[in-house]
C-alpha cells in the first residue's frame, strides 16, 4: 500500500510539498494539470516539470487525479474522434513519464456536487454536505450555474471551468436524449480506444464513482453501485481498465457494501486507486463529510481497511474530503490538518493490520 495525498499544484494549491512531506509513511502526492482543459493534448514539458517539482521535494508522482473526458466523448458526438486521440497521446506522456494510474470519471455535466461548502458543527469544524432535497428545487441549472460564477450560493462544481459553465443550457439540451446505455456505449468506445494505449505504456485507468452515486438535475450516471461497476469492467475486459473505489463518493448510498465491493473487486485487481474517508448520514439523500475516524462518521473504515489488507492490496491510497478544522482556510474539503489526521490515521489501521496478521 502506497500512502498519497492530493496536491492541486504551486500555482493552485497552498499546502507546501515540504508539509506534505512531513506527514509519516507519505510516498507520493497525486496531482494535475488542473488548467487544462476537458479534451486538451498534455504538453511533455508541462509534465516533466510538475513531476521535477515533485521529485525535488522527495515525493513520488505515480497517481494523476485527472485527466478529464471532453463532454463530446460522453456525448458520442462525431467530434469526439479527436478528444480521443489527444487522450491517447496524453496517456503515452504521462507513461513516459512513469505515471502508473489515471484518475478520471464519467459523470455527465457535472462532477461532484455539495450544496454546502462549509457547513458548521458542533465542535467547530466546518464540513462538505449534500441536501438532495435542494437540488430537486433547482429548476433552471443556467441559473444556477450562473450564480456559481458570480460568487453566489455554497454550491460547488468540482473541476468546471467558466467556459463550461457558459454552456450549461446547450449541454442539458444535448444530454436530453442520452440514456444511460447511451453513456455505457460511449464510455465503451472511449476505453476500447485508450485502453490499448494503456497497456502499451504501462498506465491503468481508474475510473472514480459518481459523486453523489445518483442522478441529478435528470443526468444519467452509471457508476453508481456493484453491479455497474462490473458492467463497466467488461466493457473492456482488461486489468488496465480499472477502478478508483471512493469510498465516500459511493458510500453515500447506504445501500452500497464498501468493503464487500473491496473484497470482490480487489480479488480480481481491479481497484487500481483507493480513495479513503468517512461520511455521516443525516436524512433520505443528505449526507456531510466527517472525520475518517470511524466513530465520527457512518462508515466502518477498519472494516474498509481490512477489507483491503485482506485482498493483499498494494495499490495508491489517499484520505480524501477532510474537515476544515484549527480555523484553517483554503479550499474546502481539501485542508493540510484534517486530511494529514487523516493519512496517518489509515496508516496505523494498516500497520494494525499488517501485525495482527502475522
Amino acid at each position: 500500500m502506497k500512502m498519497t495525498f492530493r496536491w492541486y499544484g504551486s500555482q493552485m494549491d497552498p499546502i507546501p510539498l515540504r508539509y506534505i512531506k512531513q506527514i509519516p509513511n507519505m510516498s507520493g502526492v497525486v496531482s494535475s494539470l488542473m488548467d487544462m482543459p476537458a479534451g486538451a493534448l498534455w504538453p511533455t514539458e508541462r509534465i516533466r516539470a510538475l513531476k521535477q517539482e515533485v521529485n525535488d521535494a522527495g515525493l513520488e508522482l505515480e497517481v494523476i487525479e485527472s485527466v478529464n473526458i471532453h463532454e463530446d466523448i460522453k456525448l458520442g458526438l462525431p467530434s469526439r474522434d479527436e478528444y480521443i486521440d489527444n487522450y491517447r497521446q496524453t496517456v503515452a506522456r504521462l507513461g513516459q513519464a512513469g505515471v502508473k494510474v489515471i484518475c478520471y470519471n464519467f459523470m455527465p455535466v457535472f462532477d461532484w456536487t455539495r450544496t454546502d461548502l462549509a457547513k458548521p458543527r458542533l465542535d467547530g469544524a466546518a464540513v462538505l454536505a449534500y441536501d438532495q432535497s435542494i437540488i430537486d428545487c433547482i429548476t433552471d441549472p443556467q441559473a444556477f450555474a450562473d450564480r456559481i460564477q458570480q460568487g453566489a450560493g455554497d454550491f460547488e462544481m468540482a473541476g468546471w471551468e467558466p467556459e463550461r459553465m457558459a454552456e450549461l443550457k446547450k449541454l442539458f439540451a444535448q444530454y436530453a436524449s442520452v440514456s444511460h446505455e447511451d453513456l455505457f456505449r460511449n464510455l465503451q468506445y472511449f476505453l476500447k480506444a485508450v485502453i490499448p494505449v494503456c497497456e502499451q505504456y504501462d498506465v491503468k485507468l481508474a475510473i472514480h464513482p459518481d459523486d453523489p452515486p445518483w442522478d441529478i438535475f435528470g443526468l444519467p450516471r452509471i457508476c453508481t453501485n456493484a453491479e455497474n461497476v462490473r458492467r463497466i469492467l467488461s466493457l473492456v475486459d482488461s486489468p488496465y481498465n480499472g477502478l478508483t473505489l471512493c469510498s465516500g463518493s459511493m458510500g453515500s448510498n447506504p445501500c452500497n457494501d464498501i468493503p464487500a465491493m473491496v473484497r470482490e473487486f480487489g480479488a480480481q485487481g481491479r481497484i487500481h486507486f483507493a480513495h479513503v474517508r468517512n461520511i455521516r448520514f443525516t436524512g433520505p439523500g443528505q449526507f456531510e463529510e466527517a472525520a475518517h475516524f470511524s466513530g465520527d462518521g457512518s462508515l466502518d473504515l477498519y472494516e474498509i481497511m481490512k477489507a483491503y489488507h485482506d485482498v493483499g492490496f498494494d495499490g495508491y491510497i489517499r484520505p480524501d474530503h477532510g474537515r476544515m478544522i484549527w480555523d484553517e482556510q483554503g479550499r474546502a474539503g481539501y485542508g493540510l490538518y484534517d486530511r494529514a489526521l487523516g493519512a496517518v490515521y489509515l496508516s496505523g489501521l494498516w500497520e494494525a493490520l499488517e501485525k495482527g496478521s502475522k
